[in-house]
């Protein structure tokens, strides 16, 4: 990824997060100096800090982000592993929804990793590198902006400590990937900006998770088990369970349910819960375990996508990213990936970039973020919006395609119930954004899909009534099903 010269002095990095430390890498290439922002301190050694309360939960990337993160800190996963971190490979997955049950072995050697360790592991590949400074214990409470207001020239930052002092840091170009703290919009309308209200899926999700210690004569689980995934069903409005391990012999167990109904951060109603699942796969291993955390509880109210890439007026040497920009379901484990697709597309506009130069690059980049993180919001959308109590206020109208979530539903039931892996496989590639959500939604898989079923042939029954002037039924389909741009998958 290194490129033939550093052609810009200095840039910015608001949040010293995932997205934030990715994003830095990949400006070490193109500035001489980095400089990351970051409200917290960072942690002398593996732990959590306190501006990311959801970092005790399950953290998870897709295969893409894996080798996204791979390119940019070549033999992570070593640094996983010895952190104690666990390999997948050949161990057991299961996965059970309301169609059926599938068993397997995970055939990918992924490490398995606390939110805590995966940070350190990444920020100490940071901190090596020369031009890549750090700046905690400051907040970021404003842009600092050409008297015309066209241009951003840097950031107005406050130490943290008890002097509250105030200083103006000025940079080529500054980076928002705080996260959900962002405050951007109204540091936007501050300046002048109109900025446009963003999609909101008012979920009212919660998840709960609590550890475990295996003790020393179940250590062969480890070697058993990878994850056991009992989903939720939402007509009757029960909880997803979800069971794996993270470093030193560590289990993770999460409850988890959108729609209001949160799951319980008593411990003992916690294990009640767990008894209550479909399966007693995840319960029957719990009892035999050690606890060494009580329930932690974590709730969003809402997810939402900016729509900044719509703005009339966007300031030059400004740029967001990760879940600054959009925020998803984390029981998808869409979040990191997008974000490190986010820094490949950031990569990819620098180095064009340099060798054209464009008054309007930040614009196109932003564009380019959006046409990858659509297809992860508009999923979350169609998964969550079978819950009660769920609901979409925003400008997509296909988020709110009742036959999308019709026909998807349809999909998963004949690739669980059968199973058909062919069908199954398309469904976890398009999931973990591997590959476009066209090879589920395009009209020849949709006929044949929902070919194979009674549910399906009444789908298909009333769209063919519902033709007209003797359209067929794949072209109502083409008209019907959500579109996206192919480029985040080339």
């Amino acid at each position: 990824m290194m490129t033939n010269q550093l052609n810009r002095s200095k840039a910015i990095v608001i949040g010293g997060g995932m997205a934030g430390l990715m994003t830095a890498r990949v400006l070490s290439d193109h500035y001489a100096q980095v400089v990351i922002v970051e409200k917290d301190d960072f942690p002398s050694e593996p732990g959590l800090r306190l501006g990311t309360p959801q970092a005790f939960h399950p953290h998870r990337f897709t295969a893409r982000g894996k080798a996204i993160t791979e390119r940019l800190f070549p033999g992570f996963e070593q640094d996983l592993a010895a952190q104690g971190s666990p390999s997948s490979l050949n161990k057991a997955l299961f996965f059970m929804n309301q169609h059926g049950s599938l068993e397997m072995k995970y055939d990918r050697d992924d490490y398995k990793f606390s939110r805590a360790v995966l940070e350190w592991v990444i920020r100490q590949r940071v901190y090596a590198i020369p031009n890549v400074d750090f700046l905690p214990k400051h907040d970021v409470i404003g842009l600092l902006t050409t008297s015309d207001r066209l241009v951003v020239t840097g950031i107005q930052a406050r130490d943290r400590d008890q002097s509250l002092q105030e200083k103006a840091i000025r940079a080529d170009l500054v980076i928002d990937a705080s996260g959900r703290s962002s405050k951007l919009s109204e540091w936007l309308e501050d300046l002048d900006y109109e900025v446009p209200q963003p999609d909101r899926l008012k979920v009212s999700l919660g998840y709960s998770t609590r550890r475990y210690k295996v003790p020393p004569h179940l250590t062969t689980l480890i070697d058993q088990w990878d994850v056991i995934n009992i989903q939720g069903k939402p007509a009757a409005g029960t909880y997803t369970g979800v069971f794996s391990f993270i470093e030193h012999g560590t289990a993770e167990v999460l409850l988890y349910r959108p729609g209001g109904n949160y799951p319980p951060t008593d411990a003992d109603e916690f294990e009640h819960a767990l008894s209550q699942l479909p399966s007693p796969k995840i319960s029957e291993i719990v009892r035999e375990l050690e606890p060494i955390t009580s329930p932690r509880g974590f709730r969003v109210p809402e997810l939402y996508c900016h729509r900044y890439e719509q703005m009339s007026r966007w300031p030059a040497g400004l740029l967001v990213l990760g879940d600054a920009y959009c925020i998803y379901d984390p029981i998808f484990g869409q979040g990191m990936t997008v974000a490190a697709i986010a820094t490949e597309i950031l990569n990819s506009c620098l180095l064009e970039r340099r060798d054209n130069e464009r008054p309007d690059w930040e614009r196109n980049a932003l564009q380019r973020m959006k046409e990858a993180i659509e297809p992860a919001f508009w999923l979350n959308c169609t998964a969550d919006l079978r819950w009660e109590g769920v609901a979409y206020d925003g400008s997509d109208s296909s988020a709110g395609n009742a036959f999308s979530r019709e026909y998807m539903e349809l999909f998963l039931k004949q690739a669980t119930s059968k199973p058909d892996w062919r069908l199954y496989g398309l469904y976890w590639a398009v999931n973990t954004l591997t590959v476009s959500p066209r090879h589920i939604f395009n009209p020849q898989m949709v006929v044949e899909v929902l070919s194979d079923s009674d549910e399906g042939k009444v789908l298909l029954s009333d769209l063919q009534q519902k033709a007209a002037n003797g359209e067929t039924v794949e072209e109502m389909l083409e008209e019907l099903l959500p579109r996206f741009s192919e480029a985040p998958f080339e």
